[in-house]
């Protein structure tokens, strides 16, 4: 059974953080069309145990718990909110907390949320590198969400999107588009006629 750990920096309930993370699990879940022991990590929760882990250097209680289910985890899904232009510093804590090599070569799917798109960057110039520096495995598509995004039908899309490359990850193989050659050699065999590709060009959506 595949172990999926959901970290959700959120600070209010109900959060938009947790919300988003929320759908980026149940779209793995369904990409990875298999049995998945689903786990989630609440640092809301986890603030004063973290706090006293910074005083003592161990972890106790339900930090403790928490710790060893992101390093038993085959792959996790972290999101959080955007502060002064970066992670949150409750985020950023937790994962102070993991040993050295704890993530290293576990794949990660990234994401945050904020309430203005002004602060997407977060996903590139923060959140990659801090999961690059753990050597962690980053899918290629990170997930942010502005207040405004949750209704519109893209979100969804990239959120899909994500979630495919992390059950790819996972060894889930990716199903091709129906009628499309899948390889190199499939496609020199099956050429695309010129016509078809102006169509494919000129319709929305293909």
């Amino acid at each position: 059974m595949t172990r999926l750990v959901v970290v959700s920096g959120g600070l209010s309930t109900p959060s938009s953080t947790r919300l988003l993370a929320d759908r980026l699990t149940e779209a793995t879940v369904a990409a990875l069309a298999r049995p998945v022991e689903v786990d989630v990590v609440e640092l809301r929760d986890l603030a004063h145990p973290l706090a006293d882990n910074l005083l003592t250097g161990f972890p106790s209680g339900a930090l403790a718990e928490a710790v060893e289910l992101v390093r038993r985890a085959d792959a996790l899904v972290v999101v959080t909110p955007v502060f002064s232009a970066s992670y949150s510093g409750l985020f950023k804590t937790f994962f102070d907390v993991l040993e050295p090599g704890t993530l290293a070569g576990k794949p990660v799917l990234v994401g945050a949320t904020a309430g203005t798109a002004r602060h997407s960057l977060v996903l590139e110039h923060a959140l990659r590198p801090l999961f690059a520096y753990l050597r962690a495995v980053v899918v290629p598509t990170a997930v942010f969400a502005a207040s405004e995004d949750f209704a519109d039908p893209a979100l969804q899309q990239r959120v899909e999107r994500a979630a495919g490359e992390l059950a790819a990850l996972l060894g889930v193989a990716s199903a091709p588009a129906a009628g499309r050659p899948t390889s190199f050699e499939e496609q020199v065999a099956s050429p695309v006629a010129f016509e078809d590709l102006l169509r494919r060009a000129s319709t929305p959506g293909t």
